[in-house]
């Protein structure tokens, strides 16, 4: 932890519950219901009909069907409920402290989200910590590049000026830590309940870089202050 000095953040996750009040399981229903029967049968197999995840079935759609203005438009659509659901997103516990005591060290902060940077940064801005992240990177319309691709990565190590040695991402997906294994970052792992232990640890993520609460990394990040 003492020699890293750019951070790397996933938004949803550890820095808020983006959709806490307004749920992805919801989200992924409604956009199936945007596309007509012909549309759903020819789009997306039936597993992914019944998906809770719309990120997984934009991609999946971009797969099947890449008519840019199609993906556009539902990118922009999903865009707009990110945007909603902003506004009853939940903080993860100690993300604030982490973030302060993180930038009180000199640390420069970044965000790199399979969300849209809209959204991310609409959060930040309600939250009062926008002025701790002036780079946001999020999904764009090619959304091949959105993570496991290190595109977002790479973006903001290029604002910074970063030596990726002195790098991490923190994430709480698998896709967050084989982007940051691509783009030569160390990575942290935030897992909140055992499904995400297990899937780190599949995806080979040591035990000690992964942490259960950012209480954790809060209290090291003291220590050096």
């Amino acid at each position: 932890m003492s020699s890293v000095r750019y951070v790397l953040w996933d938004l949803d996750g550890p820095i808020c519950q983006l959709f806490a009040g307004h749920s992805a399981s919801e989200i992924a229903r409604e956009l199936v219901s945007s596309l007509g029967p012909d549309e759903q049968f020819k789009l997306l197999p039936m597993e992914e009909r019944l998906s809770k995840d719309p990120h997984g079935m934009l991609v999946t759609i971009s797969q099947r069907h890449p008519d840019t203005g199609q993906i556009a438009k539902l990118e922009e659509w999903l865009t707009g409920e990110e945007l909603k659901a902003v506004g009853s997103a939940v903080a993860t516990p100690h993300a604030g402290d982490v973030i302060q005591v993180w930038a009180g060290l000199g640390v420069r902060l970044a965000v790199s989200t399979n969300n849209s940077a809209r959204a991310a940064t609409a959060y930040l801005a309600a939250k009062g910590l926008d002025g701790f992240f002036p780079h946001v990177y999020g999904r764009t319309r090619d959304l091949h590049l959105m993570k496991p691709h290190p595109h977002s990565l790479k973006l903001a190590l290029h604002a910074m000026g970063a030596d990726p040695s002195e790098a991490l991402m923190l994430g709480d997906a698998t896709t967050d830590y084989d982007a940051a294994r691509t783009a030569g970052v160390a990575f942290l792992g935030y897992a909140c309940d055992p499904l995400k232990v297990r899937a780190f640890r599949r995806a080979g993520v040591e035990p000690s870089r992964i942490v259960p609460s950012l209480k954790e990394v809060w209290d090291v990040l003291k220590s050096q202050g």
